[in-house]
């Protein structure tokens, strides 16, 4: 009851919370321990709750060839920790009425904690926390149901055209790039994978000079150092994981069939785009709104949706990584429309490159995308995500200050140059699964 009474709390406050926070923008402070970790510590005040998590460089980029090794090794950090296995763990953190999650991406791996401040109910979470982060123990029993669990949904993934048109795309984007793989790995990897191999993995990156520290909440800065200190103090200090290698440009276009037996054809197609940080990232982030980022009013859904009726939707992104993350375009189609959609949409994004976007839309572009920010920072957790990638990625402490008046400041000229530099049509990497995706066309 006590548990369920604290997250009733913490959704009616999330919204209240940041609505000063958003108006003002977060005061980043950051200062770094002399184990090498980073710390970013964002104040709050009026509301008695903090959210911490503790990042390290320890993506699926890092599996090797190991594919799924990342994945599982964060997976298994709250199954069992110094003494307490994971029902002690979950009635620990029950009673005091905290929220403890673990995950990974390409680029990295995370131990978050939800938590009131008060002394009683903070410290017993932190202590929760902290074993988990220098003690898990890996169990055999527990590794052995995890990799289970994770290889019956690596088997549903194969029921799956979308999925499988995706880890298509990054096979032929990255090739034999960190990337390339599924961070979920393959059924071939995940079998091969013994406790051993998650005990090195994490002796090797869950260590202090590869880790970094984010807390936002109702603390004064003695409070987070202490609080940043303590959970890294049982950690080695080893050190930071090594730059992943840059992702090379396809020589020339490809496109990729692979027939399932599904109604529609999934399509994906792209480049290698740009990573996080890029000087030219507002250009191309503005610019990408107006061609596929928008949703429906989008010129590739215009195209492809309004026009033709050609799929339900049609969209584009950049997916900024670490190192360069694709830039990409996809839809699902009637199989017997397949070819027609994919060639409506590569010669939209085409035309735009040539073209750029008209005055009209670049305005109703900047104006939705600065009216949607607040909602980008209007809860505890999406404000922990956002400095968590200032820190990561090493952008600017001033970035969510500075961020309207950049979209602001884009200029269609910038937005045209910008594609032109960065997007070639003529390297495309198309995919197409599905059973308008006949191999023999």
């Amino acid at each position: 009851m006590y548990a369920k009474t604290m997250n009733i709390f913490f959704g009616l406050v999330a919204l209240l919370l940041w609505t000063a926070c958003v108006q003002a923008g977060p005061n980043i402070q950051t200062w770094s321990q002399a184990n090498g970790a980073r710390v970013y510590f964002v104040p709050t005040a009026g509301l008695p709750l903090v959210d911490i998590r503790v990042v390290f460089d320890a993506g699926s980029a890092r599996d090797g060839a190991q594919f799924g090794l990342a994945t599982l090794t964060a997976g298994l950090l709250d199954t069992g920790a110094g003494a307490w296995d994971a029902d002690a763990i979950a009635q620990r953190l029950e009673g005091v009425g905290a929220r403890l999650g673990t995950g990974a991406s390409r680029d990295s791996a995370f131990v978050s904690l939800r938590s009131l401040t008060s002394p009683k109910l903070l410290e017993p979470a932190l202590e929760t926390m902290k074993a988990i982060l220098a003690k898990p123990t890996f169990s055999a029993a527990d590794f052995e149901r995890e990799k289970k669990n994770l290889l019956v949904g690596l088997k549903q993934r194969e029921e799956s055209p979308a999925d499988l048109a995706a880890i298509t795309f990054f096979q032929n984007l990255y090739g034999e790039h960190p990337y390339a793989h599924p961070k979920e790995g393959t059924i071939a990897t995940v079998e091969k994978l013994t406790r051993e191999d998650l005990q090195k993995f994490y002796q090797q990156y869950y260590v202090a000079k590869n880790a970094l520290v984010v807390i936002v909440g109702e603390l004064d800065k003695p409070q987070a150092e202490a609080i940043a200190a303590s959970l890294l103090a049982a950690l080695p200090e080893g050190v930071a994981a090594a730059p992943l290698p840059d992702v090379a440009q396809p020589a020339a276009a490809s496109t990729t069939r692979k027939f399932f037996p599904s109604a529609q054809t999934h399509v994906y197609s792209g480049v290698p785009g740009i990573k996080i940080g890029d000087p030219d990232y507002f250009p191309l982030y503005v610019g990408n709104h107006i061609l596929g980022g928008s949703g429906l009013v989008s010129k590739i859904s215009e195209e492809v949706r309004e026009k033709r009726g050609l799929s339900y939707s049609a969209t584009s992104y950049f997916y900024p990584f670490r190192v360069q993350g694709p830039f990409l375009m996809g839809l699902q189609t009637k199989n017997n429309t397949a070819d027609e959609a994919v060639s409506v949409m590569q010669k939209t994004l085409r035309d735009f490159i040539q073209q750029g976007p008209t005055a009209q839309e670049l305005e109703a572009s900047k104006k939705n995308i600065t009216g949607g920010f607040a909602m980008r920072l209007d809860s505890n957790q999406k404000l922990v995500d956002q400095v968590a990638s200032i820190a990561f990625y090493g952008l600017p402490l001033d970035y969510l200050d500075t961020f309207i008046g950049k979209v602001g400041a884009v200029t269609a000229a910038e937005i045209q140059s910008a594609f032109k530099a960065r997007i070639d049509p003529d390297k495309l990497q198309t995919v197409m699964v599905g059973a308008g995706a006949n191999s023999e066309k």
